[in-house]
């Protein structure tokens, strides 16, 4: 089953009219707005509704319960493999996030979650890439595992290629060139920022963008390092301060005596 609210349903003239709500709420950090066009009466809608809170809370540090409330449905509701997976992919996003933010160490929870998607999920199927992508940020954030993390990334990439998910390609783009940057792979470095920024340009995914801009920004040199900072910062106040931990990254480093 396709994961609908990470593969960017909605952003196509031929996207049923619901889906382009909830897409364009989405993409501007109206996530609760968007959820609540979902009516939980499906596995489906379920699935994307508690989605949808899920990644809010990553985003905002916010809505932990509304989250956990929406996941239960789901998974109450879930009755194929695929769909009891989706909803552990979503529980093991859920512990990720917490344990990242400091909220509280669940790193175990999202370790299980995500290993029980996986005996779910069958090789090549949709969901697949999304779950390689996410154990790809456990291992890179939490294991501290950088080989591993490009592993998983890797296998996310081509699975997204492979099935026209261009947003998770932006989000896989940007996670295998933060691995480059850190091996000092400039070059592959820039490449894989600038098409993670392209893409989500192109989708009108304005929440991802400002993050996008400031790794780019990373990877180059002044002039341009400070007019992409510069634009990221103006998207991360028009939007709020949304995504949260994006201001750690665009504060400059307090110059030391």
């Amino acid at each position: 089953m396709a994961h609908p609210a990470m593969s960017g349903t909605g952003t196509t003239a031929d996207d049923d009219p619901l889906q382009t709500a909830v897409w364009r709420l989405r993409s501007r950090a109206c996530w609760a707005d968007a959820a609540a066009l979902l009516q939980p009466t499906t596995p489906a809608a379920s699935l994307q509704r508690a989605a949808l809170l899920v990644e809010r809370c990553l985003y905002t540090e916010q809505g932990w319960e509304d989250a956990e409330d929406a996941l239960r449905t789901a998974e109450a509701q879930a009755q194929s493999d695929d769909e009891r997976g989706a909803a552990a992919c979503e529980r093991g996003q859920l512990a990720y996030a917490a344990t990242l933010l400091g909220v509280r160490d669940r790193a175990d929870e999202a370790r299980a979650a995500l290993g029980r998607a996986a005996a779910l999920i069958a090789p090549g199927a949709p969901g697949r890439a999304l779950l390689d992508f996410r154990r790809g940020l456990l291992a890179e954030n939490l294991a501290r595992s950088p080989q591993a993390a490009r592993a998983a990334y890797r296998r996310a990439h081509a699975g997204a290629t492979a099935h026209d998910d261009p947003l998770l390609l932006s989000f896989t783009w940007r996670h295998l060139a933060g691995l480059a940057l850190r091996d000092g792979e400039l070059a592959e470095a820039r490449h894989g920022f600038a098409e993670s920024l392209r893409i989500r340009e192109e989708l009108g995914y304005l929440v991802g963008t400002a993050p996008a801009l400031a790794s780019l920004a990373d990877a180059e040199t002044d002039p341009e390092a400070t007019r992409l900072r510069t634009e990221a910062t103006r998207l991360f106040r028009l939007l709020g301060g949304v995504p949260t931990w994006l201001a750690r990254q665009l504060t400059p480093p307090t110059a030391t005596a």
